[in-house]
């Protein structure tokens, strides 16, 4: 007797990849609203794309949208959960009272304006459906299949977390700045600056330590910083980038600043630096996500 013939694996989808792409954005800005931090957030994304890209089945997936932000919103609740946040609570004593989930146009403006620190000020549950709603405009049916509850509860957590908001929005910010930088990483962060403003690249890999690792966010294509293509691109391919030192959620960090080379009005991004003993032991380079500088309205100025 023959043995029974098992059925061929389901054939990835081409076009996947491409959806991954550009949902990343839209990710980023969930993700980073519900850690507080743009550098987490964009964690919890490649962590997301990463399960993701491990698990698709396109005979599945019917949207592959809600189930990317599924697997996101799951990321953010597992990370926040490792830093011993709260949990999300739906009280459902008083569900049935809420029925009017129509954001009123000064909510909008209140979640339109609202710094990362804000959001979390919110409970999680309440951060996520406001984040969802009124910040990426999903229908309250969709919300509740991304956060695996029900629509009454979305009502409920979406109600608190936009009048939650509005209490915000008239106290002052009193949140704590930033840890500042030690003087030893702000001097490494000028020496780097200076030396990429004055395209002294072979002064740029003196710096980097023996194994530097180079993040260059959402680039398919992995790079080295050490021995690589990565300052020989930045040589050859740009003439008019200027980098300014800046603190990054406490990090070194470095603003660049692409208008004489882009023209007016390019966005810029940034690039976050990892300093031991003396030397540069990591590069996140964010040229090919700028959106993660441009979705919080970032530069020299608001990081600084």
């Amino acid at each position: 007797m023959l043995p029974t013939k098992l059925p061929d694996p389901p054939l990835p989808d081409p076009d996947f990849p491409q959806l991954m792409a550009q949902l990343r954005a839209r990710l980023h800005r969930y993700c980073a609203r519900m850690t507080g931090s743009m550098l987490d957030g964009e964690d919890v994304v490649q962590e997301t794309l990463i399960k993701a890209n491990g698990s698709y089945d396109a005979q599945a997936v019917q949207n592959v949208e809600a189930w990317l932000f599924r697997i996101a919103h799951n990321a953010a609740m597992d990370f926040l959960r490792r830093r011993s946040r709260e949990q999300a609570v739906f009280a459902d004593a008083d569900v049935d009272a809420i029925a009017d989930t129509q954001a009123e146009p000064a909510d909008r403006r209140h979640v339109a304006t609202a710094a990362l620190r804000t959001f979390m000020r919110l409970a999680p549950a309440q951060r996520s459906t406001v984040i969802l709603a009124d910040v990426l405009g999903y229908a309250l049916e969709e919300a509740a299949g991304v956060m695996g509850t029900t629509v009454p509860a979305v009502k409920a957590a979406l109600h608190r977390g936009r009048a939650r908001l509005r209490e915000l929005a008239g106290q002052p910010d009193d949140a704590a700045p930033p840890p500042s930088l030690s003087p030893q990483d702000q001097a490494l962060l000028a020496a780097y600056a200076e030396r990429f403003n004055a395209r002294d690249f072979d002064g740029l890999r003196e710096m980097l330590g023996q194994d530097v690792k180079l993040d260059l966010v959402a680039r398919r294509k992995p790079m080295q910083a050490r021995g690589g293509e990565y300052f020989t691109n930045y040589a050859a391919k740009t003439y008019g980038l200027r980098m300014t030192p800046i603190n990054v959620e406490g990090r070194p960090g470095l603003w660049v600043d692409t208008e004489a080379d882009e023209g007016a009005g390019a966005p810029g991004y940034l690039v976050v630096l990892e300093f031991a003993e003396g030397k540069v032991a990591g590069i996140r380079d964010f040229r090919y996500a700028r959106w993660v500088g441009a979705a919080i309205g970032a530069g020299p100025g608001k990081l600084a």
